[in-house]
């Protein structure tokens, strides 16, 4: 991957040792980020990683303490029950931003996802990508989590003048692994190149973006992504025959393949903590 190298700045990630997290913690440095890593559980190979719940406001703003910005993507993010949503994706998600402002930190990252949208029906062949501004339509209490912390950003740059990039995430794997994420998946690489751009671009405001590789079968609009400077590189084409030789196309007519959150609109994994 070629990165572009920027004057380095120190980024807080929340999440660092999940899967996302996991990835970003190796990727993002070469952009000339140095990364400051929180988890609730130690981060592997990060032996002075901050092991702080989101619960913990004094342990959030001494995290935020003198970073240029936060990609946030901490929380749950599976389905659970709303009361363990509201503890680490609502609350969470504001004494993340109350830290930031108190600490005067002027950008975040917010790692949404296309299940804030997720009850939105699946774009028939031939019809429009589905715009970032389309009604939001969550499918689980994550999803409505999601929701929440996109408000939240919105009301953060009003009043605060914190800027983010909320970015609705698709499936972010290192390959897809079925036909629905041919459509909504984000390479590593390319995570990488949107996470850097949400980071490093001037003037954002609130700007919300979708988050998936240049794929020949995406079904959303990636304009307020490249209008950031997000240039993807990957597209999961080459992997479709596989996935469709041992599932065949999409069935519209079924509603676990209707709807943009696939198996969350009728079955959602649940968090297993």
């Amino acid at each position: 991957m070629a990165a572009a190298q920027h004057a380095e700045r120190t980024v807080l990630l929340t999440g660092a040792a999940g899967g996302v997290g996991t990835l970003m913690r190796e990727l993002l440095p070469q952009f000339g980020y140095r990364l400051r890593c929180l988890d609730l559980v130690p981060v592997p190979g990060v032996p002075d990683a901050i092991v702080a719940d989101l619960g913990d406001r004094q342990a959030l703003r001494d995290a935020v303490r003198g970073v240029d910005a936060v990609l946030h993507l901490a929380g749950i993010s599976l389905e659970s029950t709303f009361e363990k949503i509201l503890r680490a994706n609502i609350e969470g998600t504001y004494n993340l931003y109350e830290a930031a402002r108190e600490e005067g930190v002027r950008r975040v990252v917010f790692a949404s996802s296309n299940h804030a949208v997720g009850f939105t029906p699946w774009p028939a062949p031939g019809e429009r990508p589905v715009p970032v501004d389309t009604p939001r339509r969550p499918d689980t209490f994550y999803g409505l989590s999601k929701c929440f912390g996109e408000d939240l950003a919105q009301l953060y740059w009003d009043k605060h003048r914190i800027e983010t990039v909320t970015v609705r995430i698709g499936s972010c794997f290192p390959e897809p692994t079925s036909v629905r994420m041919l459509s909504v998946w984000l390479s590593p690489s390319d995570g990488a190149r949107l996470f850097d751009a949400a980071l490093s671009a001037p003037g954002v405001g609130h700007t919300i973006v979708y988050g998936s590789s240049a794929n020949t079968r995406s079904v959303w609009d990636l304009s307020t992504a490249e209008a950031i400077g997000y240039r993807p590189q990957d597209d999961s084409e080459p992997f479709a025959d596989k996935l469709l030789a041992e599932h065949g196309e999409l069935d519209l007519t079924r509603p676990e393949q209707a709807r943009l959150g696939g198996h969350f609109v009728t079955d959602p994994p649940i968090w297993p903590h």
